[in-house]
């Protein structure tokens, strides 16, 4: 049986980004879109890593990256007129995922990010850019319970919220506390990308 347990969050810290990047690296390993995304499954995890803890840094200068007690699970979240990136490090995401992956794998994944950008919505809000269990912690009902703390935050201030679902098997799940399917996108590689939104409660 699932447990219905609904951890307390705390603002993750910069000591927590090993750990986050640990989560995301096994969370995303078997994604239907960010798996493929790094071909070689012998070199992905590390190769992904890299990636998740570009992101996951820059995140950090945000108070918005939320994790469970133990970083079982974390949820990083950019606030209304925040960004993924710095303008720096956006300039230097090319190099670093071709320095990891190679340069193919670099084009692939930045025409990806070219298209999630696109259909982001203009309304400011809170975005949902990286939710993530690690593998030894999954089915307890840690991302669901971490994201319901989440939205409880952002309803708190009267604000609506944006996520991505590049699985499938999440979409329920999402529409569940709230959020509503708007679009779909169909990347390069053919992998489908379901845009939601949750309005201002």
């Amino acid at each position: 049986m699932t447990s219905t347990y609904r951890p307390a969050p705390r603002v993750a810290t910069h000591a927590d980004t090993d750990a986050i990047v640990s989560t995301m690296t096994t969370a995303f390993f078997h994604d239907p879109l960010w798996g493929p995304a790094f071909p070689d499954e012998q070199q992905r995890a590390e190769q992904a890593a890299a990636m998740w803890r570009l992101y996951v840094t820059s995140a950090l200068r945000y108070p918005w990256t939320l994790v469970t007690p133990g970083l079982e699970a974390a949820a990083v979240w950019i606030p209304p007129g925040g960004t993924e990136l710095t303008p720096e490090e956006e300039s230097g995401l090319e190099d670093l995922l071709a320095q990891s992956a190679g340069t193919e794998v670099a084009k692939a994944i930045l025409a990806i990010y070219d298209q999630l950008e696109a259909a982001h919505p203009g309304e400011p809000c809170y975005y949902l850019t990286l939710l993530g269990v690690h593998d030894d912690h999954r089915g307890k009902g840690l991302g669901m319970g971490l994201l319901a703390e989440s939205l409880a935050r952002i309803d708190a201030l009267g604000a609506p919220s944006y996520l991505e679902s590049s699985n499938p098997a999440n979409i329920a799940r999402y529409e569940s506390v709230g959020f509503i399917s708007r679009d779909e996108i169909t990347t390069a590689t053919g992998h489908t990308v379901t845009t939601t939104w949750r309005p201002a409660r």
